[in-house]
């Protein structure tokens, strides 16, 4: 399970990073928002802490914009701020949770866990960038929009957002989908037909773009 955290107090991002890779998590902190989409985008994180008094720009504000752009990830905010209005307002922004500091360090491990285990339950989605792919219907929401795949084209694709940084190779992809290897560039280019998502990298395979 890998967990971003931006919290501009480094002393405190340190202790968080410490007590969650103790836990087993992956753990990747972040003093502002300034790389975190990139982040989201290329490592696709099960999870975001979040504090609200940011510089530059406003916690809540960072992930109502993320939500708009698509990126469904699990949030806690971490944060100073603890009115009723404030945590009103931080569960409107998106949050799954909302804890308040001072904290203690095992009630946010059990937090963490209990976002994690009920978003596993009810997740059908594989997320890349603003992709989502259904698992159940078998449908990629970009956004708004709605393209309906065929089964090739959905494992085709389930197989490249659950390695989004790996390059896959053809012996691969076409075991995966049990065609030849001969009709795989068919394949792929059948899908980028559709979404071109998919970059050819020269003798080995392909990976996400």
């Amino acid at each position: 399970m890998l967990i971003g955290i931006i919290e501009d107090e480094e002393d405190l991002l340190e202790l968080l990073e410490f007590n969650l890779q103790q836990e087993g998590y992956d753990v990747v902190g972040f003093l502002n928002t300034k790389k975190v989409k990139d982040f989201i985008m290329e490592e696709n994180p099960d999870l975001l802490i979040v504090d609200r008094n940011l510089p530059h720009v406003e916690g809540s504000s960072f992930i109502k914009e993320l939500k708009k752009e698509g990126y469904d990830i699990p949030v806690i905010f971490l944060t100073a701020k603890n009115s009723q209005e404030d945590i009103l307002q931080g569960f409107e922004a998106g949050a799954d949770d909302y804890i308040t500091k001072p904290f203690s360090m095992a009630e946010l491990k059990a937090r963490i866990k209990a976002v994690l285990k009920r978003n596993k339950k009810l997740s059908n989605f594989i997320s890349y960038k603003n992709y989502k792919l259904d698992l159940e219907n078998k449908i990629l929401q970009i956004e708004n929009e709605k393209i309906d795949l065929t089964n090739n084209e959905f494992n085709l694709l389930k197989l490249f957002f659950e390695n989004p940084k790996r390059v896959i190779t053809r012996e691969e992809i076409a075991e995966i989908l049990e065609i030849s290897e001969k009709s795989v560039n068919v394949a792929v280019n059948r899908l980028n037909h559709k979404i071109n998502l998919l970059k050819a990298v020269r003798g080995v395979g392909y990976k996400l773009d």
